[in-house]
């Protein structure tokens, strides 16, 4: 059962759902003028049946022109009205579905990188893609219904108590009943909606899961595995919908029979009581009331769609109302020296788990190239996380010339950075467009063929059918793993910044590209700061320094010379994947 509080928050997050109307409210206004027109040839018609029965009883032979013109003039009007109040709130929902889908998308592109990881990408897909769709039809159709059935509604009671007051009364006694089940199915397909968003975001998630990763489904068998789980997700949401179907279903007969219920009493009592000297007026009083069902049930379907609304309503502006990425500092370089001091340095994803890197020491001279090794879980990559601030630390600082970088501003320190991972993202774009990504979009031609030329990539982009215009598909996938590892450094190439950031940069390389490609690196490093996370040891030998991580601490720090000679845990990694070769 829902609380007084939970009713005042629906009802904050549908007045902020309303809110969105605000800047269309003159396309809604002529919704609501059209609807006005629309419900007001209502009682219009129920009275031209009376000028038609008196005509009809008085043989009155004027009135055959007249009356065929008032009733095609009202369906005129009607039509008008039903277009004008259409077509506007039509316009009107889908500019707040694209203001909706817009702020979301924007919003992720500023959430912390901690969001991402405690969400999966099906049901932030979902948001934008399902839930949209439900949050404007509690906005804009639920409001078509209330403006057009609601002022139907007034106009003929207002038109049935101008005829006959005392019988109108009999609808004022079901009001309280059809409010009761509206109340009921109401909460009942809240709570059903809410699921289903649940159940279509896990959809979605399967189903990216699977396209994503089809190479591993087929190469491990995984077929019936993905087919099963799918089949589950899916029988959920069939499950759900039903029910909602099912509670939608019982409710609206149930409500066409306490209106049914109150018609019956209505005829009997007009029958009984009303003046039927007029045949006229008592047909227009019968018809009115005969037209009254519809829109009532019609406005008791509604209340279950603002509910549905409410509900996804609710995880839209919680995304909303995310922090962004924190953004305070003010300082701003155009080309730092790179110079890069760690002190004291912790950090954990979640503090109740406690951290994963512990009070961490450690100087980079500018133009130093510094390795970062150790086994798989040491703290490499988040260490190398956290100079671009994807995570922000709890305790201790990281300094790039003197300057803490959360005094940066985060667009002026991640300028300073370039970075490649061992998981190179690429777009759906042309070659091109995926080396000159983001603000690198205003390269030129000759400087993206020389940063793939130092990539050794222009040497398979120039077999490709367009050239640098070639779509790769979706996260490059008519590429081999070597092919996208060097337009990702192509890319870091063209970026030119002073630190460089490079996780496993060469791993999905043979050696005869990894050697190539190590030669242009070699190159690029020189006067500029490099952070080299790296699994083979080899590739690293001649880093300036050599910093060696095991269980998020610093456990070594030296040159390759020094630490074999120290025989300490590098030597004993060096030793390791040596005898392994």
């Amino acid at each position: 059962m829902d609380t007084p509080n939970t009713q005042s928050s629906d009802v904050r997050i549908y007045l902020r759902l309303l809110s969105y109307l605000r800047d269309h409210w003159l396309l809604f206004a002529f919704s609501i003028a059209g609807f006005m027109v629309f419900s007001a040839s209502q009682p219009a018609m129920a009275q031209v049946m009376e000028y038609l029965i008196d005509a009809i009883e008085s043989g009155d032979k004027d009135d055959r022109v007249l009356i065929p013109l008032m009733m095609m003039a009202i369906f005129a009007i009607r039509g008008l009205g039903s277009f004008i109040g259409n077509y506007f709130i039509a316009k009107v929902s889908l500019n707040i579905v694209h203001t909706l889908r817009i702020q979301l998308f924007n919003k992720l592109t500023v959430l912390p990188g901690s969001y991402f990881d405690d969400h999966n990408s099906g049901n932030l897909i979902s948001r934008i893609t399902y839930n949209v769709n439900g949050v404007t039809g509690a906005a804009t159709e639920a409001l078509k219904v209330i403006i057009r059935e609601g002022l139907t509604v007034i106009f003929l009671l207002a038109y049935l108590l101008w005829k006959d007051w005392k019988l109108t009364m009999v609808f004022v006694v079901i009001a309280p009943f059809i409010g009761f089940l509206v109340s009921y199915v109401g909460k009942r397909l809240k709570k059903l909606a809410s699921k289903i968003q649940v159940v279509m975001g896990n959809i979605t998630q399967i189903c990216s899961e699977m396209i994503s990763g089809y190479r591993v489904m087929r190469s491990f068998s995984g077929e019936e595995y993905e087919k099963r789980r799918f089949s589950d997700a899916s029988q959920e949401n069939l499950k759900q919908n039903l029910k909602l179907v099912k509670t939608s279903a019982i409710a609206t007969p149930v409500m066409q029979l306490l209106v049914a219920l109150a018609m019956g009493v209505l005829v009997y009592l007009a029958m009984t009581f009303m003046d039927t000297s007029s045949s006229g007026a008592f047909i227009a009083y019968i018809t009115a009331a005969g037209l009254i069902p519809k829109p009532v049930r019609q406005l008791s379907e509604v209340y279950g769609t603002i509910q549905k609304g409410i509900a996804a309503a609710q995880s839209i502006f919680e995304q909303l109302d995310e922090e962004p990425e924190v953004d305070r500092g003010d300082y701003s370089a155009d080309r730092v020296k790179g110079q890069i001091q760690i002190s004291n340095l912790s950090f954990a994803y979640d503090e109740a788990e406690g951290n994963v890197l512990h009070d961490l020491e450690l100087s980079v001279e500018a133009g130093e190239t510094v390795a970062l090794v150790g086994s798989s879980g040491s703290g490499k990559t988040t260490l190398a996380s956290l100079i671009p601030r994807f995570y922000d630390y709890q305790q201790g600082e990281i300094e790039i010339d003197g300057v803490s970088i959360k005094s940066f501003t985060l667009a002026s320190l991640r300028k300073q950075i370039a970075l490649v991972n061992q998981d190179v993202v690429l777009f759906n774009d042309s070659v091109a467009n995926n080396i000159a990504y983001g603000d690198l979009a205003g390269a030129s031609e000759s400087e993206i063929r020389a940063v793939a030329d130092m990539a050794h990539a222009t040497e398979f982009i120039d077999r490709m059918p367009d050239g640098f215009d070639t779509l790769i598909g979706e996260d490059g996938t008519r590429l081999s793993g070597g092919q996208r590892q060097r337009l990702a450094i192509a890319r870091a190439l063209l970026k030119d910044a002073p630190i460089l950031i490079l996780d496993e940069a060469t791993s999905a390389l043979d050696t005869e590209s990894e050697r190539a490609i190590q030669e242009a690196l070699d190159e690029l490093m020189k006067g500029r700061t490099t952070i080299v996370i790296a699994h083979r040891l080899s590739t690293i030998e001649n880093a300036d320094k050599i910093v060696v991580m095991d269980k998020g601490s610093i456990v070594e720090v030296g040159s390759h010379d020094e630490l074999i000679a120290n025989k300490g845990a590098y030597a004993r990694l060096h030793d390791i994947q040596f005898q392994e070769t």
